[in-house]
């Protein structure tokens, strides 16, 4: 088997166990990977790719131009590079991390006569480390975003795991996040993304319905 053969099948079960009508999206994060390497996993039938910096998503874009790849952008987002981001129009841009970002992203939209879906990150553990929005501020600063900021489209939410080996305190974060999710389905979210190679079953177990898997999917030297 592949090692995304591998990975799929393991999503499949985690996602059975959660929910026989819960649908995942798998996107591949290439940030360590080759211009061949996604090739080859494309090849394999992963369409949805992932990059962290803008500029390795432009290098990338352009030299996989021939294949019609659906490129997220998952990364911390600078706002001097959000011009060259909605050049290279990803599907979605999952991390949306403040209220000030927010504002500027869209400003550029509305320039640009040009929308993009997103997603609202939080900061679920709460960690100085990571970007996103306090929890406890999330669900108001996402109204917010959607009422002022429309070009910017926004359709769910977007964590990154806390950083910890107890288990207990990182499925803390993943439900934390996922609760916000429910409570913002009435307003149209509908991905909740979180889960990556090292806790996406556990990711999965608690809601997620998108997983951004890296280090189980390509061979890093």
């Amino acid at each position: 088997m592949t090692r995304l053969e591998v990975a799929i099948e393991r999503i499949e079960k985690a996602r059975i166990s959660y929910s026989r009508h819960q649908i995942i999206q798998l996107v591949a994060v290439s940030k360590y990977a080759s211009v061949d390497q996604i090739r080859t996993l494309y090849a394999e039938g992963q369409r949805a790719f992932g990059e962290n910096k803008v500029q390795d998503l432009e290098l990338k874009a352009e030299a996989l131009e021939a294949l019609p790849i659906a490129w997220h952008f998952i990364g911390t987002l600078q706002k001097n590079k959000i011009n060259k981001l909605i050049a290279q129009r990803p599907v979605l841009v999952h991390s949306i991390d403040s209220l000030e970002l927010a504002g500027a992203y869209h400003e550029r939209l509305e320039r640009a006569g040009k929308t993009q879906r997103a997603l609202l990150q939080i900061n679920s553990a709460r960690e100085a480390s990571k970007g996103g929005v306090d929890p406890d501020e999330a669900i108001a600063i996402y109204h917010q975003i959607r009422e002022n900021y429309p070009a910017l489209q926004l359709e769910g939410v977007m964590t990154i795991g806390a950083h910890s080996d107890d288990r207990a305190v990182v499925q803390k974060s993943f439900e934390t996040t996922h609760a916000l999710f429910e409570q913002l389905k009435s307003v149209g979210a509908k991905t909740c993304s979180m889960g990556m190679s090292g806790d996406y079953e556990l990711a999965i177990a608690c809601g997620a319905n998108l997983v951004r898997l890296g280090s189980v999917l390509f061979d890093h030297d």
